[in-house]
């Protein structure tokens, strides 16, 4: 009986802890491979990690700039 509630505390820290911890340090990785400047960078920094859920989601949504590719033009052919 003592032992199910040391196992329940693990799996609530890792949860509320360690999971948005390793995906601010993965999305942190995203941002300063991306091509934003450095400004552009350290302002992206400043907002995803004082807000854990919302400062990931927001970059993901409209910060990730799209590496290597160029415009996509609907209704013209592809150049390959």
């Amino acid at each position: 009986m003592y032992g199910r509630g040391c196992l329940v505390n693990s799996i609530v820290f890792l949860v509320i802890i360690f999971l948005p911890v390793v995906g601010h340090i993965i999305e942190t990785i995203m941002i300063l491979e991306d091509d934003h400047t450095l400004l552009g960078k350290i302002l992206w920094l400043v907002i995803i990690w004082p807000l854990p859920f919302l400062g990931p989601l927001l970059y993901l949504l409209f910060g990730q700039r799209p590496v290597g590719r160029g415009r996509v033009m609907f209704g013209q052919a592809g150049t390959n």
